[in-house]
C-alpha cells in the first residue's frame, strides 16, 4: 500500500527531472545541400513557434540548438531551398541530425537574373542590384558558342555595350573604366580577351556574379559607377568530378572534388582556344607562322579548420598572344591571388579577412634591326580587407571593417632595336596607398519599412618615388614646357586627397506584393583610363590621382518602384536614377599619351551627369520564360577646353537600349533560347571636310565633339540544347547548336574616311595605274550570320 500512496510523487519528481535534464541539452545537427552534400552556411534552425529565438548553421552546416519540453517541431530553411520540418524526440539528442535540403524548383529564367524567393524584389533592400548565375548563363546563345559572363550582363537594363563584339560594359553613364571588376574580392585590370571580344571569366570555374548599378554597400568603393563581384566556385566534397565543353574556337575542362579529405575541396579550370593550331595547317606560309590564342587557368582550395573557420585560396591566371610571322608580337596577361578567412564567432557574430594580388602587363615587341623595339609596361594593385558583422536582433545588422590598398604603376618602356635611330623611352613609375574605413547599418522600423545606412571614409596618398613637372600658372598644357620639377624620394608623400561617402538605402512595403525603394550613394575614384577608345585596348594607359588628376567623385541617386502580380509568375520593376559626376577627365584633340612622361597635359578634366529610367519586366514560371528590358537614358560631359566649352555625349551614349529574352523548354531533353537586341547607334566624331599635307588629303573635325552617330545597331540570336534527359548517366553529355546575328545585319564597327582609287575599296598600287580618285567611306563590320557548335559534358 505505501508504494502506491507514493507513486504520484515519483512521477512528478521523474517529469520535472526529464524536464530539466532538457532545459540543459541540446540537438546538434547539420545542415547539406541534397545534390552535392555541401555544407549550406547560414541556414535558419528554429523550433515550430520561435522563429525569433533560434540559431544558424556555421562554415560546416553544424548546429547546436537549446531544447524545449521534447518532443517538438523543429524547423530547418535555407533561401533559394525547400523547408525542412522534423519532430524531435528525446532520444533522438544522441545522435547528429542531418538535414538534407533540396533547392526550390526555380524556372531557368528565375535562376538567371537572381537567385531568390519569388517575393524576394520586393521585400529585400537590393535596388539596382543583378545576380548572374552560370548554370542558366550556358543556355544563352553565344558568339562563337563561347559563352560569356560580361557580354550577358549587356542583357540587363541600364548596361550598355561598347560595340559588336565586345565585352566592356557602361552602366548607367559610367566609362568602362568606372566598373570595379573583382575575383573572389580580387580587382582585375583588363577583364577581356581578343580585344574585347571575350571576357577573362570561364563559366566552369564560377559559381556566380553580383551586378551593383546603384545601393552598392558601404564595404566596396574605389569605384564611380558599378561592381561586378565575381565569385568562384568550391569543389565537391564526396568525390572527384569533371566537366568541359568542345567549341567552335575553344576548349574548357574543370576538376573538382576532395583534396585531403573530407575537411577539403579543391576545383582547377582551364580554357584555351585553338585558332593557331589551325593556322598551322595552312599552306600559306604567311599565315601558318602566325600566333592567335588566349588561355585561362583559374583555381580555388578551400579549407574547413574547424567548425567556426574557413580558409580558401583563390588564383586566376590568363595571358593572350598575337603574332604575325615571328616579326610583330602582341601580348597581355593577369595574374589575380586572393586568400580569404571566413569565421562564426557565434550565432550573431562574424568575421571575414582577406588579402590579395592583382597584377597585369603587356608587351609590343616588333623584330627588326632598323624599326625594332620592344614596349612593355606592369601595373599592380595589392590589399587588405577585415569586415566584422553583428546582428544585434532579429531586425538590427551592423557590419563595420577596414581595407587597405597600395597600387604600384611601372613605368612604361619602349627600348628601340641596335640600329632603330629613335632614343629609349620611359615613362616614370607611380605608386598609390589607400587607406578605407566604413560601417553599415541595417535596421527594421517596421514591416513596412526598412532602412540601410552605411558611411566609408578613403584617405589617399601619392608617394614616391617620383617627380612633379610645375608650369606657368599652374596649367599643364602640351604646348608650353614645364618651368621646373620637384623631385620626391622613396616614400615620401607627393600628394593627399580624402572622401567621405555616404550610403543610404529605404524600403517602404505598400502592399504584399509592392513596395517603393530609394536610395543615395557616393563614391571615390582614384585611378583612372586616359583613352579615347570605348572599347578598351590593352595597352591603355591607366592613371593615379596626383597633383593635377584629382580623383573622380560621384553621387548617385536612385528610385524605383518593385510590383509582383500573378502569385510571383510575373515581376515588374521600374527605376529611375540620377548620376552627377566630377573630376571627370577626357583627352585633348590629337592628344598622345600612351609614351608620354608628362600625360597631364594631355588630358582636361570637368563634370559629367546622367539620367534614366530603367523597365523589367520578367516571367518566372512555365514553359516558356524570360524578360523583357528596356532603358531610356542620356549622358554628357561637360569640360572646359573639349568643344567649345559645351556639354557633348561621350561615345557610349545611347538614349534607347532594348532587349527581349526568352527560353522554352519543349521536352525534358529540348530547350530554345531567343535574345533580341536594340541600341540607339554610339555617339562620334564624323569628318566635315578634308585638307591637304604634302599632297595627302586628310579628314577635317569639327570643334564639337561627338554630334553624329553610328546606325541604330539590333541583332537577333537562337539556340537550341538537346542534353540527355537520363539523370543516373555517369557521363552525362549536351550539344548546342546557335546562330548568332540570325538574319545577318551588318552592324558597324568602324568607319573609314578615304580616298577611292579607280572605284577599288582596297586598290594598291600593284593594280594598275590610278585613273580615278574620289573621297569615299568605307564602312567595317565583325559578324554577319554565325553559326557554333558546342559539345558538353560532366563526369
Amino acid at each position: 500500500m505505501s508504494f502506491f500512496k507514493f507513486l504520484p510523487f515519483f512521477i512528478l519528481i521523474s517529469i520535472g527531472f526529464q524536464v530539466f535534464s532538457q532545459e540543459n541539452k541540446s540537438v546538434q545537427g547539420q545542415i547539406l545541400d541534397a545534390a552535392n552534400l555541401q555544407p549550406l552556411v547560414g541556414a535558419s534552425v528554429y523550433w515550430e513557434g520561435q522563429s525569433q529565438q533560434g540559431t544558424i548553421s556555421d562554415l560546416d552546416g553544424n548546429f547546436t540548438l537549446p531544447v524545449p519540453v521534447l518532443p517538438s517541431k523543429i524547423t530547418v530553411s535555407y533561401l533559394g531551398y525547400e523547408k525542412s520540418v522534423r519532430t524531435i524526440q528525446v532520444r533522438d539528442l544522441e545522435k547528429v541530425q542531418r538535414f538534407y535540403l533540396k533547392a526550390e524548383d526555380f524556372s531557368l529564367e528565375e535562376i538567371l537574373i537572381q537567385e531568390r524567393k519569388g517575393d524576394e524584389q520586393v521585400k529585400n533592400m537590393e535596388m539596382g542590384k543583378s545576380t548572374l548565375s552560370i548554370e542558366a548563363l550556358q543556355s544563352l546563345p553565344a558568339l562563337f558558342g563561347e559563352v560569356d559572363l560580361l557580354r550577358s550582363l549587356q542583357l540587363l537594363p541600364g548596361v550598355k555595350s561598347a560595340g559588336e563584339g565586345t565585352a566592356g560594359l557602361f552602366v548607367r553613364g559610367g566609362s568602362a573604366d568606372q566598373n570595379l571588376v573583382q575575383v573572389d574580392g580580387a580587382p582585375v585590370y583588363n577583364a577581356s580577351h581578343f580585344f574585347g571580344i571575350f571576357s577573362v571569366f570561364n563559366p566552369d570555374g564560377l559559381k556566380k556574379v553580383d551586378l551593383y548599378k546603384g545601393n552598392m554597400p558601404a564595404s566596396f568603393g574605389g569605384r564611380a559607377s558599378a561592381l561586378i563581384d565575381v565569385t568562384l566556385r568550391e569543389g565537391e566534397r564526396e568525390r572527384l568530378q569533371g566537366e568541359g565543353g568542345i567549341g567552335t574556337i575553344s576548349s574548357r575542362i574543370t576538376l573538382q572534388g576532395p583534396l585531403l579529405g573530407e575537411k577539403s575541396t579543391f576545383l582547377i579550370s582551364g580554357r584555351r582556344t585553338y585558332a593557331d593550331l589551325f593556322l598551322k595547317l595552312s599552306s600559306d606560309p604567311d599565315l601558318k607562322n602566325n600566333q592567335l590564342n588566349f588561355y585561362d587557368l583559374n583555381g580555388k582550395a578551400a579549407f574547413s579548420l574547424s567548425s567556426k573557420d574557413k580558409l580558401s585560396l583563390s588564383s586566376y591566371q590568363g595571358s593572350d598572344l598575337l603574332g604575325l610571322d615571328g616579326q610583330f608580337a602582341l601580348g597581355w596577361a593577369n595574374w589575380v591571388s586572393a586568400v580569404n578567412w571566413n569565421r562564426v564567432n557565434s550565432d550573431s557574430s562574424f568575421f571575414d579577412l582577406q588579402g590579395y594580388h592583382s597584377r597585369y602587363n603587356y608587351q609590343v615587341k616588333f623584330d627588326n634591326l632598323e624599326n625594332g623595339f620592344d614596349w612593355t609596361n606592369s601595373l599592380s594593385e595589392s590589399g587588405v580587407k577585415a569586415i566584422w558583422t553583428r546582428i544585434l536582433t532579429t531586425k538590427r545588422t551592423v557590419f563595420w571593417g577596414i581595407h587597405g590598398q597600395v597600387y604600384h604603376f611601372a613605368p612604361t618602356d619602349l627600348k628601340p632595336a641596335p640600329n632603330n635611330p629613335i632614343n629609349r623611352r620611359q615613362t616614370q613609375g607611380v605608386q598609390g596607398l589607400l587607406s578605407n574605413a566604413f560601417i553599415g547599418i541595417t535596421q527594421e522600423f517596421s514591416d513596412q519599412l526598412t532602412a540601410e545606412l552605411g558611411l566609408r571614409q578613403g584617405i589617399y596618398a601619392q608617394v614616391g618615388k617620383g617627380k612633379v613637372y610645375q608650369y606657368p600658372d599652374n596649367a599643364p598644357n602640351p604646348d608650353v614646357e614645364p618651368s621646373d620639377s620637384v623631385f620626391y624620394g622613396k616614400g615620401e608623400l607627393m600628394q593627399r586627397y580624402q572622401g567621405l561617402e555616404p550610403r543610404i538605402a529605404l524600403r517602404y512595403l505598400l502592399r504584399p506584393e509592392f513596395s517603393l525603394k530609394i536610395s543615395y550613394n557616393r563614391n571615390f575614384q582614384y585611378v583612372q583610363i586616359a583613352s579615347n577608345s570605348s572599347a578598351g585596348l590593352p595597352i591603355d594607359r591607366w592613371v593615379l590621382a596626383g597633383e593635377y588628376i584629382r580623383p573622380i567623385r560621384s553621387d548617385q541617386i536612385s528610385l524605383g518602384a518593385f510590383h509582383n502580380f500573378d502569385q510571383n509568375r510575373w515581376e515588374l520593376s521600374v527605376e529611375g536614377y540620377y548620376k552627377d559626376l566630377d573630376q571627370v577627365i577626357d583627352l585633348r584633340n590629337g592628344a598622345r599619351i600612351l609614351l608620354s612622361d608628362k600625360v597631364e597635359t594631355e588630358l582636361l578634366s570637368g563634370r559629367g551627369w546622367a539620367y534614366g529610367l530603367e523597365f523589367l519586366l520578367r516571367k518566372n514560371k512555365g514553359k516558356t520564360t524570360g524578360w523583357l528590358g528596356y532603358t531610356w537614358s542620356r549622358a554628357w560631359r561637360q569640360i572646359d577646353g573639349i568643344s567649345r566649352d559645351r556639354a557633348y555625349n561621350p561615345r557610349f551614349d545611347r538614349p534607347h537600349d532594348l532587349s527581349l529574352v526568352l527560353n522554352h523548354q519543349f521536352s525534358p531533353a529540348w530547350t530554345s533560347s531567343f535574345t533580341f537586341v536594340y541600341s540607339t547607334g554610339q555617339a562620334v566624331s564624323f569628318p566635315v571636310g578634308t585638307y591637304l599635307v604634302d599632297n595627302q588629303s586628310m579628314p577635317l573635325y569639327s570643334d564639337f565633339r561627338n554630334e553624329n552617330r553610328f546606325p541604330d545597331y539590333h541583332r537577333l540570336d537562337v539556340s537550341v540544347t538537346w542534353k540527355n534527359p537520363d539523370p543516373g548517366r555517369k557521363w552525362k553529355g549536351s550539344w548546342n547548336f546557335g546562330v548568332y546575328n540570325l538574319y545577318g545585319r551588318k552592324n558597324p564597327f568602324s568607319y573609314d574616311f578615304r580616298t577611292i582609287y579607280n572605284d577599288q575599296v582596297n586598290f594598291s598600287s600593284s593594280d594598275g595605274e590610278i585613273v580615278s580618285a574620289r573621297p569615299g567611306v568605307v564602312m567595317t563590320y565583325l559578324f554577319t550570320f554565325l553559326p557554333s557548335i558546342t559539345y558538353n559534358f560532366e563526369f
